[in-house]
């Protein structure tokens, strides 16, 4: 049976964008470094930059989407990332929540516009593996409150961002987790969270 693992980083204060995050600058300003572990290392946006992770990040990382079918994000994530170059770098197809469904890109790039979580969820679950829930945060913590979280993965870069949008700003449920694995490396301490039913 597929396991719905939702996955984020975050900074120590529990941010997952610096202030001013958009198009232009994804992860705000100074959020660039949330992000060191899978770029291999400091990184900017007007400098360039590809998924370089090494050692006990790409151990994780490896690891994580090793079971991956299909994923999930948000609109706000998708453009952020610029679409990621017009072709979806995940495994399976990347669904996108959005209220502009018409913009649907071609199938050749891996992505499906889709109205709602389930979906999402549900169109995701027809490839036969675990779906991936990577943000943005809004989309986290909605399939958290729907009970649809089978684990969580929280990725903490040792940097305090003072600002930006929360992880779980304005979440008000009670939930119990278990650390299942753990992974740390110069640039983040990877947890891997059984959420318990």
């Amino acid at each position: 049976m597929s396991k719905v693992i939702a996955s984020i980083t975050t900074s120590v204060d529990g941010y997952i964008t610096g202030p001013g995050d958009g198009p232009e600058s994804g992860l705000g300003r100074g959020g660039e470094r949330l992000h060191y572990w899978v770029m291999g290392g400091p990184w900017t946006y007007e400098g360039g930059h590809d998924f370089a992770m090494h050692g006990p990040d790409k151990e994780f990382y490896d690891e994580l989407v090793s079971t991956m079918a299909s994923g999930v994000v948000g609109r706000g994530m998708y453009d952020a990332a610029g679409a990621w170059g017009g072709t979806n770098p995940f495994p399976g197809t990347l669904f996108v929540l959005t209220h502009r469904t018409a913009d649907q890109p071609a199938a050749e790039t891996g992505f499906r516009f889709v109205a709602d979580l389930d979906a999402a969820l549900a169109q995701a679950a027809e490839a036969a593996g675990d779906i991936g829930i990577g943000g943005g945060a809004g989309v986290i913590r909605q399939a958290l409150a729907a009970g649809k979280v089978d684990e969580l993965v929280i990725s903490t870069a040792p940097v305090i961002l003072g600002a930006g949008k929360r992880l779980f700003d304005g979440f008000d449920r009670d939930m119990n987790l278990q650390v299942a694995k753990v992974y740390s490396s110069p640039y983040a301490t990877h947890v891997r969270y059984t959420v318990m039913k």
